[in-house]
């Protein structure tokens, strides 16, 4: 599913990956298996994507559920409004979620457990991250000697930029920022601690929070591979890159071709599309102890 038109809703907001709906007092969240790399929505789907982010976000919303509330009200289609129950089967079954509305903070909530990624580069520059500084000698991949909270600002069309501390303070208030900071660095211990037990490092990931009736709730998607860094414990090996379980596979092959990064964004080859499509699953399959609803 590239695209969804549901005529029965009002389109509240269309994502990179993600077609939001109005649903009354509610929104209506569904999955696309769209695929974006370098801030471009690239030219081609990966099959199922959109119920591997729904199914496994499902998953730890639940499991995470006693640290702090979240926006889901129901994944049951036959729950949803009587406009949309007509579409289960062809189209919201498996990749979609009725929430709660949420005002959202501007912020992503980003903990860091390796050294990976734009944290990679940023090390190399400054040993250093959104601020906090490293020990001296650290090598790509390796682990921190603690997880480190490094925000970034939203962005749904370019790229979240990495900011301190302090300007995530200014921007939400020094309060609500500890607050946050507190929950996503708790959040990440428990996912650390659950993956390791499947064989999974989650090397990073990020948490949006938002807030449903003065209360903060955690929102939009959980620990999926579009969000996080999945690495296979069982090859983990610091100093280089790692094999994923996530897209980074896509972003290795868009290197390879000496794409420039400026539209148009490159159709992947048929290879790629299903080792992708097969990591995603896999990654579902491991952590959730689950076969995927297809």
């Amino acid at each position: 599913m590239t695209q969804s038109e549901l005529s029965a809703l009002t389109l509240h907001a269309r994502g990179k990956v993600r077609d939001i709906y109005e649903a009354g007092d509610s929104l209506l969240f569904l999955a696309s298996d769209r695929i974006s790399a370098f801030d471009h929505i690239l030219a081609t789907e990966i099959p199922d994507k959109g119920k591997v982010l729904t199914q496994l976000s499902l998953f730890w919303f639940d499991y995470l559920r006693d640290v702090v509330p979240n926006h889901v009200i129901t994944a049951r289609v036959e729950e949803y409004p009587e406009p949309l129950r007509y579409l289960q089967d062809q189209l919201l079954r498996g990749r979609s979620m009725l929430v709660r509305r949420a005002k959202m903070f501007q912020v992503e909530c980003v903990v860091r457990g390796y050294l990976s990624g734009s944290g990679w580069k940023d090390y190399k520059q400054s040993q250093s991250i959104c601020g906090i500084s490293l020990p001296a000698g650290l090598r790509e991949s390796d682990r921190l000697p603690e997880p480190i909270f490094t925000p970034a600002t939203k962005s749904n069309t370019g790229h979240d930029v990495n900011i301190p501390f302090e300007e995530m303070a200014r921007l939400v208030g020094s309060g609500t920022a500890e607050t946050l900071r507190k929950l996503s660095l708790r959040l990440y211990a428990l996912a650390v601690e659950h993956a390791k037990s499947r064989g999974i490092i989650v090397a990073d990931t990020k948490f949006e929070f938002g807030t449903v009736n003065g209360k903060i709730v955690l929102a939009d998607e959980v620990l999926t591979p579009d969000s996080s860094r999945f690495w296979p414990a069982d090859t983990y090996r610091p100093g280089g890159p790692q094999s994923s379980y996530d897209k980074q596979f896509v972003r290795d092959y868009l290197e390879s071709i000496h794409w420039d990064k400026n539209p148009p964004a490159p159709a992947l080859p048929e290879a790629v599309v299903r080792k992708t499509r097969e990591k995603y699953i896999q990654a579902y399959r491991q952590i959730s102890g689950k076969e995927l609803e297809l």
